[in-house]
């Protein structure tokens, strides 16, 4: 199941129903089951408390992943800083929404088994995000 929580005022413009219905699909593409997923979204200030306060990481960052998956079955909870992702739409001349799209499903893919330490692990995860998008946002917008 997954869960869809704010932690900031004013909560922006998010499409919850879309996340709800794609995450458990990409979930399953990956041949995995979908288990309780929590997405938190805040502001840079909570992102970086929880950084601080679980990583030992005094910056501020987009996402932070708390994996909770056994076996199959994926689980966690993804704490989404707005304030990060609008800054990164503009920088990377994307939407809001998209770039919301591409860290979400970069959270699940953490989930999923996938890293982003080495520089072939960040082309795999890079290139299984836009699968994702391609995937996911074209069969939200038929309808399917």
């Amino acid at each position: 199941m997954i869960e869809i929580d704010f932690i900031i005022e004013p909560i922006p413009n998010i499409n919850s129903e879309f996340f709800i219905s794609a995450l458990p699909k990409l979930i399953e593409l990956e041949e995995k089951e979908c288990g309780p997923i929590n997405l938190i979204f805040c502001d840079d200030e909570k992102i970086i408390e929880v950084n601080k306060e679980y990583l030992a990481h005094d910056y501020y960052t987009d996402i932070i992943t708390f994996d909770y998956s056994l076996n199959h079955i994926i689980s966690g909870d993804l704490f989404i800083s707005i304030d990060r992702v609008k800054e990164n739409a503009a920088s990377f001349k994307k939407t809001f929404e998209n770039e919301l799209m591409r860290v979400v499903f970069h959270g699940v893919l953490h989930l999923c088994g996938y890293n982003d330490k080495l520089e072939e692990e960040i082309l795999v995860m890079r290139s299984r995000e836009d699968y994702y998008l391609n995937q996911l946002v074209s069969c939200e917008t038929k309808g399917n």
